[in-house]
């Protein structure tokens, strides 16, 4: 009787096996835009879910660099991040637009340096240029089969959020035709995920479309999800930028398909403890005074994007000599800074992408095509200005549509569309604009951080609290 019982038991146990709930553990990032000073708390929390889960995944969502010049002026351009994700032990990351910040031999670069897989799916760059990045990875966690693709955002003109210059040499095919390529990951995976760096919104549009995946982990919108949202069966998860966030998804698989999903968020900003190799490593990368060199004072605080836009725009305008400067909303890369010191440090994250100044004679009608077309090229987002005010009237059926707008000078009077001025803007906002104009503008070999930091050396103290010369309105 016993030995039925064993040679019973012993038929069941593969059956047994196969109906076994297994566990996938991932911890993910999204938008850390170089935040050195989180990744002590990042590192240790990464080694606390790794004692519990040893199988632990670890995935960046895209913009791993790109916000603090410790980083990116490094001798090897955000190699700093490089080294302290390689110390954290990322499985992978998707390309963000501002992967490509280095150009493509400076990205070529930091993909050799990582230990860690770039994952992009709609990327096919010059195999010349030695851009190593694979479209999907299929990672074997203890038997259970987990398939990942990547995705990067492109904008209107059909390339990611990034100088032109950056991405010479790559060409790039649209997110949802390239993600559809890669439905066969199904059939040979337990587990799906598509590592998005395209925005909260995208990922729930393309969600209706990809049945077949699991577990989107987005980025690019800063969206901060509380754990995730389920959205057409898919588990959607993202964090605001900043590291201040990471999220600890768990996948039950069982029988080859995933049963049950949650996402819960963890606080880097206020962890406990610190991993104390990651933390002497960022005291290392730290180590540039210069950085806290004292520029000028802030008498009020800055509150607002606008208003320093309205700083850097008038810098634009003061250092180039100029009659208006103009400045891109989206190369505004903060909106918040106290009253007291204003540091090297602080130009060089609210103007981090290394623009060149340019300086460009237009007439008043061209000034308004382009700054029409810099709304458009910039997720309709209005850039700010200097010398002028504008009034923005959008349609109040699609706000994308610009239905008039209107040039004043500071006295409040019409600018004369058919006289010329002499406009400053940097090397970004003249070639995403694509309005017609004779001038396309030369550059004054000055990057337009250190126009801004040799602006505010000349100022006693600077106050921009209130200020706004955009007024938008709907009809």
């Amino acid at each position: 009787m016993k030995k039925l019982i064993a040679i019973a038991l012993l038929l069941l146990m593969p059956a047994m096996a196969w109906s076994q709930k297994k566990e996938i553990h991932i911890l993910s990032a999204n938008d850390m835009h170089a935040a050195l000073d989180r990744f002590p708390q990042l590192a240790d929390i990464a080694d606390s879910l790794r004692a519990l889960y040893p199988q632990l995944l670890v995935f960046s969502a895209g913009d791993n660099r790109t916000g603090d010049p410790l980083n990116d002026r490094y001798e090897i351009a955000a190699y700093p991040m490089v080294a302290l994700m390689n110390q954290v032990g990322f499985n992978a990351s998707t390309l963000g637009n501002h992967e490509f910040d280095s150009n493509p031999q400076g990205l070529a670069k930091l993909i050799d340096l990582s230990h860690f897989r770039h994952i992009c799916a709609n990327i096919q760059p010059d195999p010349q240029i030695g851009i190593h990045c694979i479209p999907c990875q299929v990672f074997d966690v203890e038997g259970t089969k987990v398939g990942v693709v990547g995705v990067v955002q492109l904008g209107i003109h059909g390339r990611p959020d990034t100088h032109p210059d950056n991405v010479t040499g790559i060409n790039f095919s649209p997110v949802n035709e390239t993600v559809e390529k890669y439905k066969w990951l199904r059939e040979q995976c337990d587990v799906v995920i598509l590592l998005s760096h395209i925005g909260y919104d995208a990922d729930v549009e393309i969600s209706k479309d990809i049945p077949w995946v699991d577990l989107i982990i987005g980025g690019h919108s800063h969206t901060q999800l509380e754990g995730g949202e389920i959205h057409n069966g898919i588990l959607i998860t993202q964090n605001a930028n900043k590291l201040g966030k990471v999220t600890h998804t768990t996948l039950t698989v069982e029988n080859g398909k995933v049963t049950a999903k949650k996402a819960e968020n963890i606080n880097v900003k206020t962890w406990p403890k610190k991993n104390k190799v990651v933390e002497n490593m960022v005291k290392f990368f730290s180590e540039n005074n210069d950085f806290g060199r004292v520029l000028t004072q802030a008498a009020t605080p800055f509150g607002t994007y606008e208003e320093l836009g309205c700083l850097m725009s008038d810098a634009f305008r003061a250092e180039g000599h100029a009659d208006i400067g103009v400045m891109n909303y989206g190369g505004v890369r903060y909106d918040i800074l106290p009253a007291g010191n204003i540091t090297v440090n602080d130009v060089l994250q609210l103007d981090p992408f290394g623009n060149d100044a340019v300086e460009l004679n237009l007439t008043g009608k061209e000034l308004r095509d382009m700054l029409i077309a810099c709304s458009r090229a910039d997720e309709d987002r209005f850039p700010i200005v200097s010398g002028i005010t504008c009034e923005v009237t959008r349609d109040k059926n699609d706000s994308t549509n610009i239905k008039s707008l209107q040039l004043f000078t500071p006295d409040g009077k019409k600018l004369n569309l058919k006289k010329t001025y002499k406009v400053v803007t940097n090397s970004y906002t003249t070639i995403v604009s694509d309005s017609p104009r004779k001038d396309q503008g030369r550059s004054m070999n000055y990057q337009t951080s250190d126009m801004i930091i040799n602006f505010l050396t000349k100022q006693p103290s600077v106050s921009y609290q209130g200020e706004r010369r955009i007024k938008e309105m709907k009809k």
